[in-house]
């Protein structure tokens, strides 16, 4: 879903380099051909940034597949998982920028209604950091334990 994802807003980015009066048509937008030219570049920023989430999706995912598959085997409390955690941690912190940098941008295109700011999301970045933290203390603590087992 993710490469679909990305694939629909290249062709989107695309769309409003080579046809972009058609492509914002396309999207619902149907201002006069004088107030599209105020909105495309704003549209085309969007559509870029937009871009960008997909390879920080793409390192939340694979992180948390690792992590599952970590516990299908038994043993989710390795340094690893640690180091994963706090991967998706800087990947969920860049995703809540994009969102407020896209959210901010949206705000010249009139139509569009795109938070800027998420509270959850903020929230979850703290949580994951901290959930991070937890993970690499105990395994520190488990090493420990069997250390003097």
């Amino acid at each position: 879903m993710n490469w679909i994802y990305g694939a629909i807003l290249l062709a989107i980015l695309v769309g409003l380099f080579v046809a972009p009066h058609w492509t914002m048509t396309a999207l619902g937008f149907r201002q006069t051909v004088e107030a599209m030219p105020l909105m495309i570049p704003s549209m085309r920023l969007i559509a870029a940034l937009g871009l960008v989430g997909v390879p920080l999706n793409l390192v939340v995912l694979n992180r948390l597949l690792a992590m599952v598959n970590t516990v299908r085997s038994g043993d989710p409390f390795v340094a690893q998982n640690a180091a994963r955690l706090q991967t998706i941690a800087y990947a969920v912190l860049g995703q809540q920028l994009l969102q407020f940098i896209i959210g901010t941008t949206s705000r010249s295109v009139p139509p569009l209604r795109i938070s800027a700011f998420s509270t959850g999301g903020w929230l979850a970045v703290i949580l994951l950091f901290v959930l991070a933290r937890v993970f690499a203390e105990g395994t520190r603590m488990r090493d420990e334990l069997e250390g003097t087992v």
